[in-house]
């Protein structure tokens, strides 16, 4: 039960996290527009990189969004790492399995909660057991090992990669490198284990049936101690970290890169920059005073 309560209180701590975070950057000061086009839900517009601002009396004129265009942007670059892809072709090969496994990982572990429900309701969740049974025994083998070969793959190319790379160096620090290890450690245990003792994941399955149900199990040797407490470990440690970034993807995209709402008067932007406005300088120079509200410094400065 020691082992479990360790995965009880990782899981949790990642639940807060995430969502921690997520109120964070839900709350956060409103952001200078970045103005950088084009914006993927400029419908008509976004192919050729233009903007409603060309229009001849713009703020008089609706705007119109394409949702599916948005869509497709934002999953090109989640899934494909579009952005990486076109500045950086070196870690994208790299990087796109990396990321790509850590998906697939994900959609793993939903996979055995799943098998373990299944398990605990009476149903067996075995190649005999019928189409769904079988069917989701078949996707948890085939993503868990995919999953983990590449998120493997991909975390120790990243890793030769900063240690490598002379341009890349100077901006590594010791995270940076414990983070890809880490995720290695846990994939060559979790392997190790697997291929060894329980193919099928069946073991796995079974412990978290044991989560499930809040009841005792057996843990058949060390190595698969070691693996519950590191993947454990790991599914805390990640939120905890600029790791985490998947967090703020949608806020980055929907709240600054493709933010193109007007500021207009009575509107929720220029009521939120108006409290920003009357936030005091914390710090002085030779044109600015430190303790004076903005809205004073930006009126002196224009004089």
């Amino acid at each position: 039960m020691l082992i479990q309560w360790v995965t009880y209180v990782s899981i949790l701590i990642a639940i807060v996290a995430m969502i921690a975070k997520a109120l964070r950057y839900m709350t956060a000061p409103q952001n200078f527009r970045w103005e950088l086009y084009p914006v993927p839900h400029e419908r008509g517009k976004a192919e050729y990189g233009g903007s409603y601002l060309e229009e001849l009396d713009w703020w008089s004129k609706p705007r119109h969004s394409d949702l599916f265009n948005e869509v497709k942007e934002m999953m090109m670059e989640i899934f494909l790492l579009k952005g990486v892809f076109h500045h950086n072709k070196k870690v994208w090969l790299f990087s796109l399995p990396f990321h790509l496994g850590l998906y697939i990982c994900i959609g793993w572990l939903f996979l055995l909660l799943l098998g373990g429900i299944m398990e605990a309701a009476g149903s067996a969740v075995v190649v005999d057991a019928g189409t769904f049974g079988a069917l989701v025994h078949y996707l948890t083998v085939i993503s868990g090992y995919v999953g983990l070969i590449l998120a493997g793959y991909g975390a120790l190319g990243l890793f030769f990669w900063r240690a490598l790379d002379s341009n890349q160096k100077a901006y590594n620090s010791f995270a940076e490198y414990f983070n890809l290890l880490f995720f290695d450690v846990v994939v060559v245990i979790t392997l190790a284990f697997h291929f060894g003792s329980d193919p099928s994941f069946a073991v796995l399955r079974g412990y978290v049936r044991s989560l499930v149900t809040f009841s005792p199990t057996a843990i058949p040797n060390v190595l698969f101690t070691l693996e519950i407490v590191t993947m454990s470990l790991l599914i805390m440690y990640i939120p905890l970290t600029r790791m985490s970034h998947f967090v703020a993807k949608y806020f980055l995209y929907h709240a600054v890169r493709w933010s193109d709402t007007p500021n207009e008067r009575g509107s929720k932007i220029e009521k939120r920059i108006m409290e920003l406005l009357q936030k005091k300088v914390g710090w002085s120079a030779s044109h600015i005073q430190t303790g004076k509200p903005w809205s004073e410094v930006v009126k002196e400065m224009k004089k």
